[in-house]
């Protein structure tokens, strides 16, 4: 099932416009698995403080991700930032990547 995905879905990118949310830098915009937008959630904001998570699901409606394809993207989602970062020399970057590694092999 592939639903419409923002690409970069993050706070960064969510603006408060007098409580009204606004959605900004949709250059990444497609079709694609749930799971997508909610991998960068899961490693930054989510890992940070989990009460996050209940509420971004209690507005988005009910939890759409696939327990297989969730894991997947996410080792997908830590190599690739750790590999990022290594080519661009972000050491602290790729710090990141590595413990998301970490975290999902020990899970």
């Amino acid at each position: 099932m592939t639903v419409p995905t923002h690409g970069d879905w993050q706070p960064r990118n969510w603006l408060n416009d007098g409580g009204v949310l606004r959605v900004i830098d949709l250059g990444r915009f497609d079709f694609r698995v749930p799971e997508e937008d909610f991998v960068r959630l899961g490693r930054q904001d989510f890992l940070s403080d989990p009460a996050l998570e209940a509420a971004f699901l209690d507005g988005y409606g009910s939890d759409p991700r696939d327990r297989g394809m969730w894991r997947r993207m996410n080792v997908a989602e830590a190599v690739g930032t750790a590999a990022w970062a290594f080519m661009v020399g972000d050491q602290a970057f790729e710090a990141v990547g590595h413990s998301h590694l970490a975290r999902l092999y020990t899970a």
